[in-house]
């Protein structure tokens, strides 16, 4: 079995893969609790063995505290994806010390694929947007994420607690809670929409276009938009990045 961990910077996310993904679950980043963990690989593991470990992580310091509670408790190093295990991608990525694993495991999920030019859009902490054209990374577009926006506006408002992540049927908000559901969420409607227009303009082509994250099945309206709608995509492609470089 090959355990695949993804450290974002809300989310740690696990993927346990025998040939394909069997499950999948996720831990918030800033707990560091080994209890926590440990716990939650006894309760997704059901006593299977894990023979291979691979990380992509864009918080280091997390990112040392999961190296060493995995190896310690499988008795594996674990491989830590880099810009060094980039070199042998079926994709160029230009300044690889400038992008995130994950936009690249993001990417190459993603070209796996459909075998052709695309787009992920990932709906993660930031909303991320990774364009591959002529097998090659083109680019990158980074807007804040849906719940940054949310917690963005609530600290900043007086008497404002968190608002729910649901998207209201109408656009027209009726109360504070539902102005700015309708505010954010149809927003960001809009954004996907009018960015995934702009990128297929400005390339002349029309990209296949999957969406990715936690979030990715919130804004249920864009569905239309997406060729392929995979929260585990970012997984698919860091176990790819793996396999490569083995």
């Amino acid at each position: 079995m090959l355990l695949a961990v993804d450290i974002g910077n809300s989310n740690a996310t696990f993927g346990l893969f025998d040939g394909t993904l069997k499950d999948s679950w996720r831990i918030d980043s800033k707990d560091e609790a080994q209890e926590q963990l440990t716990n939650l690989l006894n309760d997704h593991l059901h006593g299977l063995p894990v023979e291979e470990i691979v990380i992509s992580s864009v918080v280091p310091f997390f990112t040392k505290v999961i190296q060493e509670q995995l190896a310690f408790k499988f008795k594996i190093t674990p491989y830590l994806v880099t810009p060094a295990s980039f070199g042998k991608l079926p994709l160029e990525v230009p300044e690889p010390n400038r992008i995130g694993s994950d936009l690249v495991a993001d990417a190459v999920g993603a070209f796996k694929r459909f075998q052709s030019d695309c787009l992920v859009v990932d709906f993660g902490t930031a909303l991320t947007f990774t364009i591959i054209a002529g097998k090659k990374i083109v680019g990158v577009n980074i807007a804040p994420g849906l719940k940054v926006a949310m917690k963005a506006l609530a600290s900043n408002t007086a008497k404002l607690s968190e608002i729910p992540l649901e998207l209201p049927p109408s656009v027209i908000g009726k109360d504070t809670t539902s102005a700015i559901q309708s505010g954010i969420l149809w927003g960001y409607v809009g954004l996907v929409e009018r960015m995934i227009d702009r990128i297929n303009e400005e390339l002349g082509a029309q990209l296949k276009v999957v969406a990715t994250g936690g979030l990715s099945e919130v804004l249920e309206p864009l569905h239309d938009q997406f060729d392929a709608v995979d929260p585990n995509l970012t997984l698919e492609g860091i176990r790819h990045i793996y396999r490569l470089n083995q």
